[in-house]
């Protein structure tokens, strides 16, 4: 009895073990440093105000949920324009049917630039019953994203499933990169190689839902159902903190590493290839149908 008690037990030791090497598989590898835990949350009150679709905001104690509904969408700006900073929330997406709505996180200065404008995104793409949501970060400088578009887009699934709880998504932005995060694991870094390809003028960060069932899922295929409204999305855990537009020349940009000139450490780029390896569905300098004349920074 006790020699068949001891072997039982070694077996389901051995069974999760192989279990755990499993999921641990399909998970990044620790980026050793959380640049997240380095900037305090903010109150949304004291560092946002609503952007339109106020009957489409509600706060439940620290959680802004914002919703898209047949009638209207919603969302929200900082108060301050910024020239470089680290800008996050913790997200949490509906799930089921989610066609055609996009739900957001990201920096622009359309309002003060219209026409001729620069954004850079992290933009949740709605799916249909049974399929993963794509994240998509894209960048726009100075009227790419008006009229003839010009975008820069690198998309992803996630490794965990963004509707069971919130995760934090953040944009670290310096005058020598972007860098895109998820749970502090970066995944994308999108350095300054030429004024023309890098966004330099002040942004506000902004969240919203709205509806983009021309192109949002599978470049359009499936729309927004509305017999599945409201389309929700919860913000918390809000941070915005940078050098503003009105600060001095001497406030120094923040860093996505331990460095204080910017830059990822050899961890952070190690967990970044792993996501850019597993994870990337779409990267626009490998997209041969591009013109990418238009998208030099792909090539230098």
């Amino acid at each position: 009895m006790g020699n068949s008690l001891i072997i039982s037990l070694l077996s389901i030791f051995h069974l999760l073990v192989l279990l755990g090497s499993s999921v641990n598989a399909y998970w990044p590898p620790s980026p050793g440093y959380w640049p997240s835990s380095k900037v305090s949350s903010l109150s949304f009150y004291k560092g946002f105000k609503n952007l339109w679709g106020p009957q489409h905001q509600r706060m439940d104690q620290s959680a802004l949920t914002i919703w898209l509904d047949r009638t209207s969408g919603s969302g929200f700006k900082s108060v301050k324009p910024f020239r470089s900073g680290y800008f996050g929330a913790s997200i949490k997406l509906q799930p089921g049917y989610t066609a055609g709505v996009i739900t957001s996180l990201y920096l622009s200065n359309n309002e003060a630039h219209p026409g001729f404008h620069d954004e850079v995104d992290i933009e949740f793409l709605g799916t249909t019953f049974g399929k993963p949501y794509t994240l998509q970060t894209n960048v726009y400088i100075r009227g790419s994203g008006d009229g003839k578009i010009i975008g820069r887009e690198m998309k992803f699934r996630l490794w965990f499933d963004p509707t069971s709880d919130f995760h934090h998504y953040a944009i670290l932005w310096s005058p020598r990169e972007i860098i895109f995060l998820v749970d502090d694991i970066p995944i994308r870094r999108y350095p300054k190689k030429s004024a023309a390809t890098f966004p330099l003028r002040p942004m506000w960060l902004y969240g919203s839902i709205w509806d983009a069932s021309s192109w949002a899922t599978e470049d359009g295929k499936y729309k927004a159902d509305y017999k599945y409204q409201p389309f929700t999305a919860k913000y918390t855990n809000f941070k915005a903190i940078g050098c503003t537009a009105y600060s001095s020349a001497r406030c120094h940009p923040i860093s996505a590493s331990p460095y204080r000139s910017g830059g990822l450490t050899r961890q952070q780029y190690q967990a970044m290839r792993w996501v850019q390896t597993h994870n990337m569905v779409y990267n626009y300098c490998k997209d041969y149908k591009r013109d990418h004349s238009l998208t030099p920074e792909c090539w230098r």
